[in-house]
């Protein structure tokens, strides 16, 4: 049988691929963005809603959404309506104003924890500044976190996230990026997820040198792994008993299967929180939530420093002022409930059927998907089995049928649809899922 290939790209775009290699290490301006599946970078002409085209004119069906924050589609219509706005109150981004105190009441009313609000641009940002902010009120430098959460490319939290098996015990931590000091490892006490047990014995033990547990309540990063029942809870008490500070980091979680996060999804609630990805409906926008008593330290109010001239510009806030209106409408979420029930019963079809080992899992809006198993993966441990190469070709395979999975470099990440998207998006996305899976067994 003939198997499609991922498009062969024209002269013209060879000579910009060349172009951007030339003033942009690897031609991108983030590492990721060279498709390791397609051996270049994917280079966009435009976008508009599900969909975008590559600048030789193939279009392709999204299933990355920029990586969750494009939950409206690309382009959404609400954006219009921003940009005449900003055109005519001017383009502020050191200022601020009424629209930026209506988005943080709007937050405080929707995520459990939010009494009080601080904008940032990335998810980075946000999780840099609210960690100074948690060894600042606990009084204790060191953090534990969890294998296959995601919490920034910044040192403080690319360690020990997605070590190497021989490394997954590695002490210190492992640390994810050259040109992360030593001594900043020293800092992380790495826990595995979904172990309950382990991390009573860590807290118990570090209680004295470690103030914050930092948990990616769904972990999206490492194949959509949600929390095991009690998981939570029992990091709440933990927290609460040994007075620590519990650290919901919703970069991605936020508004994808409730307007709330996470934490209203499994009724638990943290003392502070990230979110981001989405908020900005395509623009950069994240903040940090948390409790009045902790957010009160950050300057001027307290000692702790915040600040960045690009912190929350105008466009980002009626964007994000924009995107609450939507995810406040029980339509908004009779669509992406209606779309995740279809497309997790698909995959989970497909996985069972598939000559392929390979396992779905679905939280709202997003998926993770595993090559290697057809078991339940619940921590970082059960991922590893994972088979890159298989999917770097699950991905060619999905490119060459019109349908775009980003390749995370071969790893178990998350993938998702929009608002934008329809059920026979979704139908589509099963089809060649399960075409590709079958080309793939007989190759």
């Amino acid at each position: 049988m003939s198997v499609p290939t991922v498009p062969t790209p024209s002269p013209e775009q060879l000579k910009l691929i060349e172009r951007g290699r030339s003033v942009l290490p690897g031609g991108v301006c983030s590492s990721t963005r060279f498709n390791q599946a397609w051996g270049r970078p994917v280079y966009a002409s435009r976008a508009k809603g599900s969909r975008f085209w590559d600048i030789d004119g193939n279009e392709f069906l999204d299933m990355s959404m920029s990586h969750g924050a494009a939950l409206l589609g690309h382009g959404p219509d609400c954006l219009r309506d921003v940009f005449d706005k900003v055109w005519e109150l001017g383009l502020m981004c050191s200022l601020d104003g009424p629209y930026h105190i209506e988005l943080a009441e709007q937050l405080c009313e929707i995520v459990p924890c939010a009494e009080r609000i601080r904008f940032t641009g990335s998810g980075s940002e946000a999780t840099l500044h609210a960690l100074r902010l948690c060894r600042a009120v606990s009084g204790r430098d060191k953090i534990i976190r969890f294998h296959g959460h995601f919490h920034g490319y910044h040192e403080f939290t690319f360690i020990g996230g997605h070590p190497p098996a021989d490394q997954l015990d590695a002490k210190p931590p492992y640390r994810e990026s050259a040109g992360i000091p030593k001594a900043l490892a020293e800092l992380i006490i790495t826990a595995e997820y979904n172990d309950l047990d382990a991390l009573e014995r860590l807290v118990k033990q570090h209680k004295h040198e470690a103030g914050t547990i930092l948990i990616e309540p769904v972990d999206y990063n490492c194949g959509a792994i949600p929390p095991e029942p009690g998981f939570l809870e029992g990091a709440r008490r933990l927290a609460n008993e040994h007075g620590l500070i519990l650290f919901f980091d919703e970069i991605q979680s936020f508004a994808k299967k409730s307007p709330g996060g996470a934490q209203q999804d499994f009724g638990v609630t943290p003392d502070i929180c990230t979110i981001g990805k989405s908020l900005g409906a395509g623009l950069p926008l994240s903040a940090i939530a948390g409790k009045a008593e902790l957010m009160d330290r950050f300057k001027p109010v307290g000692d702790v420093a915040h600040s960045g001239t690009f912190n929350a510009p105008l466009p980002s806030i009626l964007a994000g002022l924009a995107f609450v209106r939507a995810i406040r409408t029980p339509e908004f979420w009779q669509h992406i409930h209606s779309l995740s029930d279809r497309l997790g019963r698909g995959l989970n079809d497909i996985s069972q059927r598939s000559p392929i080992p390979c396992r779905f899992q679905t939280h709202g809006s997003r998926f993770g998907l595993t090559f290697g198993t057809r078991e339940p993966v619940k921590n970082y441990r059960d991922s590893l089995c994972h088979r890159r190469e298989v999917m770097l070709e699950f991905c060619r395979q999905t490119t060459a049928r019109g349908i775009y999975f980003h390749d995370y470099g071969g790893g178990p990440c998350h993938h998702g649809f929009s608002t934008a998207h329809n059920a026979a998006d979704i139908d589509k996305v099963l089809q060649v899922v399960a075409d590709s899976l079958n080309a793939m067994a007989v190759r």
